[in-house]
């Protein structure tokens, strides 16, 4: 009776698992397996919300596997050794896993490969969470994609893959010898992830019932809600994408299938982004660190000031709609699109910080950390990166509260100091420092106009490109 071990990593469901279906497909045992290797990701080991998202999808997989007569076997430590000392202690003959696509773990799994190969065992990786994998779209020069709108519609031209049922293994194996996953040290020791408990339930039923709720309340009006930062207008399915509870060949079916309902196809071209991030990061795994337009490495931005990025962080510069942004992320662990641009460009024009500073701070903050996605982002709003938003697009606090949180309901729900305040005085701060003052909020760091002015001086003095 063969047995393999299926890695559960960055997809942490049951349904929709390629390789966990090809295991359970091949062999009469399955050994589910998940090792805690924080070293395997270089510079870009999780933050700390995204450690509290991992603890929870873990128990949450774990439950799952105990209902099907399983158990997730969980270990710590180098990956490769961990993997073969199972391997052989379990009598396995293969090992599956679906791929990563960061550059850290590429490097990686080509050594597991290696070391697995050599022990005699059969390795089977499969695709990962993504409609198609990085390298399979090119442009007619066989080059990659820099901009997005050609990528996307060479992608919206080709059929999804078949969304997959839950596997089914003959025989889960279930050792007793695995890790509890509070032993991984993944909490905080310090509780301040009452408010990111309030807002999520990982795993993969938190994340079917998130699409259900996008899909009964949100999708139809998606173009018109998706700006509105005090709307439920989005997924929120950014995290559960990112640990794999979901896919988006799993989103797309199911949204396709209310079709009559709605026309998924503005939703669909955000996930759309999310390819193209994953395209990017993958053809350029130097960008996580570097201006992909190397333009801007000679741009002038200001000497690092702990300071004023401090008050950026805690919500604190007396923008109203960047400080809400900012608080609602140290709260939940998420914020809302559109407000993800707006405090980007604050800090990397405004304050003319830079986009690495937002860049860390976003990967230890988020619940959806996610390389790919965060340096597409980043270096989007900067200026610097593939098809990037032209430098002179600097976006005006002032005038994005006022059109996308008309009432100040956003505003005020997460500046409570604010609340009893009319709307226009949010929307224009630099004219009420008084009424601001009494209130306890900081005056207004820096003058939006004069120091968007800066910032495109400092712009045009760039070499040509």
């Amino acid at each position: 009776m063969s047995t393999a071990l299926i890695l559960f990593r960055r997809d942490l469901r049951l349904a929709g698992y390629p390789a966990l279906s090809a295991a359970c497909a091949a062999h009469a045992s399955v050994l589910p397996v998940y090792v805690h290797d924080p070293d395997a990701d270089g510079t870009w080991a999780p933050g700390a919300a995204s450690r509290w998202w991992l603890h929870h999808s873990l128990v949450a997989l774990e439950r799952q596997l105990r209902e099907l007569g399983g158990r997730l076997h969980i270990s710590h430590g180098d990956t490769t050794a961990q993997v073969l000392t199972l391997a052989r202690s379990s009598g396995a003959t293969a090992v599956y896993w679906s791929r990563r696509y960061e550059p850290a773990t590429i490097a990686r799994d080509s050594a597991l490969k290696a070391a697995l190969r050599a022990e005699g065992l059969a390795v089977h990786s499969h695709p990962g969470n993504l409609w198609y994998e990085p390298w399979a779209l090119a442009t007619d020069g066989g080059q990659p994609y820099r901009v997005f709108t050609p990528f996307w519609r060479r992608l919206r031209a080709l059929p999804p893959p078949a969304p997959l049922p839950p596997a089914r293994a003959q025989h889960w194996v279930a050792r007793d010898d695995g890790l509890p996953v509070s032993v991984l040290g993944l909490l905080p020791r310090i509780c301040w992830d009452s408010g990111l408990a309030a807002t999520w339930i990982p795993g993969e039923a938190g994340a079917q019932e998130q699409l259900a709720i996008f899909a009964d309340e949100a999708a139809k009006d998606y173009a018109k809600l998706r700006d509105l930062p005090a709307r439920r207008g989005t997924s929120r399915l950014s995290a559960h994408l990112h640990f794999g509870e979901i896919t988006p060949v799993q989103i797309l079916d199911h949204l396709r299938r209310r079709a009559a309902q709605a026309d998924p196809g503005l939703f669909l071209r955000e996930l759309g982004w999310r390819e193209f991030a994953h395209h990017l990061l993958y053809h350029f795994p130097h960008t996580p660190q570097a201006n992909f337009n190397p333009r801007f490495d000679a741009f002038p931005w200001n000497a690092d000031a702990p300071a004023v990025l401090e008050r950026w962080q805690r919500g604190r510069t007396g923008i109203p709609l960047v400080d809400a942004g900012m608080r609602e992320m140290w709260h939940t662990g998420w914020m809302h699109n559109r407000v993800r641009m707006v405090v980007a460009s604050f800090l990397t024009k405004n304050l003319r910080q830079h986009w690495r500073h937002g860049a860390r701070w976003f990967w230890d903050t988020l619940v959806d950390a996610d390389l790919a996605n965060n340096t597409l982002g980043w270096q989007w709003v900067a200026g610097c990166g593939a098809d990037a938003a032209p430098y002179f697009r600097i976006f005006n606090p002032y005038l994005q509260a006022a059109r996308f949180d008309r009432d100040a309901a956003y505003i005020k729900r997460w500046i409570p100091e604010l609340a009893a305040l009319p709307a226009k005085v949010p929307h224009e701060a630099w004219k009420h420092p008084a009424a601001l003052a009494a209130c306890g909020y900081p005056t207004p760091m820096v003058e939006v106009a004069a120091s968007r002015d800066m910032a495109l001086a400092a712009w045009r003095r760039l070499p040509a490109g």
